[in-house]
């Protein structure tokens, strides 16, 4: 696969999920029904990622402190998760499918250990 038919299968899949976010947006916006946690509905707690959709509502709104308020640890951690999808998505463009290097796995790791902090924290504090 060339570099420039893997650019239009990953701006496809942008589309795809933008489209489907949107969508869903939309569908909360419109109905006030949104799709809920799990794990909250069965154990009456937080998982570090509830909030998302709060999240995301809020920054379609370009409320930042609506969006903080929501899920303030994803937030924060948004512009480092852009960078690396970014980077991962160049890489594709470039090489193809190349594995992935030690360092992305380290920070990817890192954010997972500090959102599973945060699920914690948020619960009993």
């Amino acid at each position: 696969m060339t570099p420039r038919q893997r650019l239009r299968r990953l701006l496809t899949g942008l589309v795809l999920v933008t489209a489907a976010g949107m969508g869903y947006a939309l569908w909360v916006n419109v109905t006030h029904l949104a799709v809920p946690c799990l794990f909250h509905v069965i154990t009456g707690l937080q998982c570090p990622g509830c909030g998302v959709s709060r999240m995301c509502l809020a920054l379609l709104r370009l409320d930042l402190p609506g969006a903080w308020q929501a899920n303030g640890v994803l937030l924060a951690l948004l512009p480092l998760i852009g960078g690396l999808l970014v980077y991962r998505a160049t890489v594709y463009v470039r090489r193809g499918n190349v594995p992935t290097a030690r360092w992305e796995t380290l920070v990817w790791s890192g954010m997972a250990v500090v959102l599973l902090l945060w699920g914690i924290v948020r619960n009993v504090v």
